[in-house]
């Protein structure tokens, strides 16, 4: 029997925004864990997102399985900082229509046409 040492390179590294994508692609990690989380198998994620190969999949989940932590905190700190973003792009460039105004444009249509 020969004994060989098996190591696996991660096929993570983080972007110089400070987000984590799959090498040799520009797919989020977030994206694949998100998929895994919503029950989507590692072959219907490569039919999602093509630029990636299965054996990238199965081994980003495997990170995300040992490192199930850390990985949450770092998605959660994106989904806080993307909020923060948004808001800011809110208050910066505020709707010229309002929801309401909306719904009362899409209900006047509706009393006319009915």
């Amino acid at each position: 029997m020969v004994d060989a040492t098996i190591t696996e390179v991660i096929p993570i590294y983080t972007d110089k925004d400070g987000r984590m994508r799959v090498s040799g692609t520009r797919v989020l990690l977030d994206l694949i864990v998100n998929a895994y989380q919503r029950g989507e198998t590692p072959e219907h994620i490569v039919q999602m997102y093509t630029t990636l190969t299965l054996d990238q999949v199965y081994l980003a989940i495997g990170y995300y399985l040992r490192h199930r932590e850390t990985v949450d905190d770092y998605i959660r700190r994106m989904d806080e900082e993307a909020e923060r973003l948004q808001r800011e792009w809110e208050a910066e460039h505020p709707p010229k229509v309002t929801k309401a105004e909306l719904l009362a444009r899409l209900q006047a249509k509706r009393d006319s046409t009915g």
